[in-house]
């Protein structure tokens, strides 16, 4: 079963028979607040779940609840999500992407409530890609530590409330989405001119990415701080001493200080064309895999 098929297979069905539905055909789901996004348990998508009597307690306790997802590697799939506000749309961005080649098709598109869509794309199970937000070009990418609503949720919408809902199949040739190729199309970071002699940068020059840093505002944090940590890469910097650098930066700008270590070092790994890389604390890192589900069908 495809993810159009899970879809459509829960379409008028009431809150808890969808989310035992969804659960049954191995897709794992946590509920939300009714007519909201918001995880209604406490530690959000990683309550997430395919086991039936749990979900059955669960929408018991809430039947209105709606259903959430989580994205990336626990259900094998990734989603963008193409907003539109009264501040914007996304979907010219998008088609402009479309037409770059860096979207060659989708499993699934869902209506959402606010007009807006989400092309669900499967995931690639040795490249694990984190959430990000192109606030500027209206879209979100939703993969590792992001989750979205699903059918047949329904959110307010000042007095009105409005549904998720399939609005198309399978489009074309189906692969995984280059999220970091997708995000430098849509919001490409400014550069900072960087000095180097012999190949290491300068004080001056960390400094002046550090403040660069701390002036991001949500939706560029993070990506900021990985363009920086992979200049300073570049320029033969330790780890650490990137760290250093940087994170103060990076937390002044919101982001906590676990993401930024992970940040620092996927950027070193990127960056640096090492079997095995030490993180921050001197330690081999392991590589990382997302949770495995007996029988993931949204693949």
């Amino acid at each position: 079963m495809d993810a159009a098929e899970v879809f459509a297979s829960v379409a008028g069905l009431p809150l808890p028979r969808a989310a035992a539905r969804l659960a049954a055909a191995g897709v794992p789901v946590f509920p939300c607040v009714p007519g909201g996004k918001r995880p209604r348990v406490e530690h959000g998508f990683r309550e997430a779940t395919t086991d039936a009597r749990q979900i059955a307690a669960r929408w018991r306790r809430w039947p209105s609840a709606n259903i959430g997802v989580p994205t990336g590697q626990i259900s094998s799939v990734e989603v963008v999500d193409v907003d539109r506000k009264s501040s914007g749309t996304g979907f010219g961005a998008f088609t402009r992407a479309r037409d770059a080649g860096l979207v060659d098709g989708w499993l699934a598109v869902v209506r959402t409530p606010s007009g807006g869509a989400h092309f669900y794309f499967p995931t690639d199970p040795d490249r694990p890609q984190p959430s990000w937000q192109a606030a500027k070009a209206h879209i979100d990418f939703r993969g590792e530590g992001g989750y979205v609503i699903v059918p047949p949720s329904v959110v307010a919408i000042g007095d009105l409330r409005a549904g998720y809902a399939l609005a198309g199949g399978v489009d074309r040739s189906i692969s995984a989405v280059d999220a970091k190729t997708l995000r430098d199309f849509l919001d490409p970071c400014p550069k900072p001119s960087i000095m180097r002699t012999r190949g290491v940068t300068h004080d001056s020059d960390a400094e002046r990415l550090a403040a660069w840093v701390a002036l991001r505002s949500e939706g560029e944090r993070n990506r900021s701080l990985f363009w920086a940590a992979c200049r300073l890469a570049e320029a033969g910097l330790d780890p650490a001493v990137t760290l250093d650098a940087l994170g103060p930066a990076a937390e002044h700008a919101g982001l906590p200080p676990r993401e930024v270590a992970v940040t620092i070092r996927s950027a070193y790994r990127s960056t640096l064309p090492a079997p095995h890389l030490a993180d921050t604390s001197g330690q081999a890192e392991a590589p990382r895999r997302g949770p495995r589900i007996e029988s993931p069908v949204l693949s």
